[in-house]
């Protein structure tokens, strides 16, 4: 790995676990209540290194991962947790070389993760209707890649309208409001065996998107979950699960698009 350059971010990790994203800049300060760091005895650098304050203070120096960006980036709507993003990309099999669509684009979480797992090859091209996020989400991802990847086509305006336009995908991912509204559209979009992943907040959205789903009958293998993670503490013989935890953030719907109408004409009550 390359030593830390200026104008890059590091993660800086305390003894007590906190976490801190700096952007690197030559001459500047990083400033805590145990100490100042000079920027400068970070550059040039490996990460893995320790570094220490003028009081002491020992800070773990690495660079951030994706999850890392996605937690504490600037942010115009909330974001989609690390662990749920990994399980959408899981559920959707996204692979290198496929085009994705994606609404909405949010603050950018869910886009920088298929770029990535995309790569230079792929395609992606993301719905936003709100002009405001859709900025935002430029900024994070620019910020994070070092420029607009090419691979990324992100659109200002509804999903329900312009998914016609997009042409045949491989993949759709949505993280919306109402999802169900672009069942139609993701299934005329979609080819054959190609998957279709929801994230969803709330029951009645599960409900109204899986009868969407099934209503249509060009779904198949449709599937619903949640996606808990529980951090454990682990110190010594201390070890219990942690006081605090995130225990709800939403659900994963997803389905496969079939070639031939599938499942009853009309949902069993």
């Amino acid at each position: 790995m390359k030593p830390l350059e200026a104008g890059e971010r590091v993660l800086l990790q305390d003894s007590k676990g906190r976490r801190y994203l700096v952007t690197l800049q030559a001459g500047a300060t990083f400033h805590t209540h145990r100490g100042r760091l000079a920027h400068d005895q970070l550059i040039g650098n490996r990460e893995g290194e320790v570094a220490a304050t003028d009081l002491g203070q020992r800070l773990l120096v690495l660079r951030p991962t994706l999850a890392d960006w996605v937690l504490k980036m600037p942010r115009g709507a909330q974001v989609i947790y690390p662990r749920v993003l990994a399980l959408m990309v899981m559920a959707a099999d996204v692979q290198p070389g496929m085009t994705v669509l994606e609404a909405g684009a949010g603050s950018g979480a869910l886009s920088m993760t298929l770029l990535q797992a995309l790569g230079p090859s792929g395609r992606l091209v993301s719905f936003e209707l709100r002009p405001e996020f859709a900025a935002q989400a430029r900024r994070n991802v620019e910020a994070w890649f070092g420029k607009l990847p090419d691979a990324w086509d992100l659109r200002d305006g509804d999903v329900v309208e312009g998914v016609a336009t997009v042409g045949t995908v491989d993949r759709v991912l949505l993280d919306l409001l109402e999802p169900w509204l672009v069942v139609p559209g993701a299934a005329g979009a979609l080819e054959p065996g190609g998957v279709l992943v929801a994230f969803v907040a709330t029951v009645p959205q599960v409900m109204r998107l899986v009868e969407a789903l099934d209503t249509s009958r060009q779904f198949g293998l449709v599937e619903t979950s949640e996606a808990i993670l529980r951090p454990w503490h682990v110190d010594g013989l201390a070890v219990r699960p942690e006081h605090r935890m995130i225990g709800h953030t939403g659900f994963l719907v997803s389905a496969r698009r079939v070639s031939v109408p599938w499942g009853p004409a009309a949902p069993v009550r």
